[in-house]
């Protein structure tokens, strides 16, 4: 974490510009902090997505068959989406903190009895052409906010996929199967909860799991800062 001295000399140097709306003063401003549309109950318990009607899920036929629990804490749309897009794709790593504490928020009102959190591992090759992480980024922010303890280096990828763009759900599932190891101490049916940026389809979160419970996770939980609204057709784009 750099310096709050180093800090203020770059916000003079470069002032911070709103990831939303573009108004210089913050990276995120309250304005757009305002318009996030939350996620709120009552939300399936396996899937997290807003329920309504009678109380049936949506997604009932696409239920991740490996996670015990998957949560967003937003839709992704409007500010929150540009912010998350930028964070991704633009390298402004500074939208992190912003982006944690929407995260931070919604894991208080609905947290998950985890023992360990785990961000979901970019493999090597993205990392350094990336220059970090940023599921690492926002678990970092999560962890220090809420007290749990991060493993951020267990939980590998072992190879780089294909992008997810244009690929159907169960294209995707295939796509990510094997993907990820876990090649630290013995997990001894520890509780574990994933992070990520973005939950589109879960398949990424879902072959993490495996990996999870194939080395003795006893229950795995997921979350991420957001997820678009569920349509049983998904347009393209990708979830990592």
């Amino acid at each position: 974490m750099a310096h709050p001295l180093l800090v203020s000399l770059l916000d003079l140097v470069f002032p911070p510009r709103c990831a939303g709306c573009g108004q210089s003063g913050s990276w995120l401003c309250s304005a757009c902090l305002a318009t996030i549309s939350w996620i709120r109950p009552p939300i399936c318990p396996l899937c997290g997505e807003g329920l309504a009607g009678e109380g049936r899920c949506p997604r009932s036929e696409h239920h991740p068959q490996l996670l015990d629990g998957l949560r967003s804490a937003a839709w992704h749309a409007g500010p929150l989406r540009f912010a998350l897009h930028r964070l991704k794709y633009r390298g402004q790593r500074v939208l992190a903190d912003s982006l944690g504490a929407v995260l931070v928020q919604a894991w208080r009102r609905e947290p998950f009895p985890a023992e360990v959190v785990m961000p979901v591992p970019l493999h090597p090759t993205r990392l350094r052409e990336r220059g970090y992480n940023q599921a690492t980024l926002l678990a970092r922010r999560l962890c220090m906010a809420v007290g749990l303890p991060l493993d951020e280096r267990s939980l590998r990828r072992m190879r780089q996929t294909p992008p997810q763009v244009d690929l159907r759900a169960a294209e995707r599932r295939e796509n990510m199967r094997g993907a990820f190891c876990y090649a630290g101490p013995p997990l001894d049916g520890r509780s574990i909860c994933l992070i990520d940026d973005i939950c589109t389809t879960g398949a990424t979160l879902e072959a993490c799991a495996a990996a999870l419970r194939e080395a003795g996770a006893g229950r795995v939980w997921a979350y991420t800062v957001a997820r678009p609204r569920f349509d049983p057709a998904p347009p393209p784009g990708s979830d990592r």
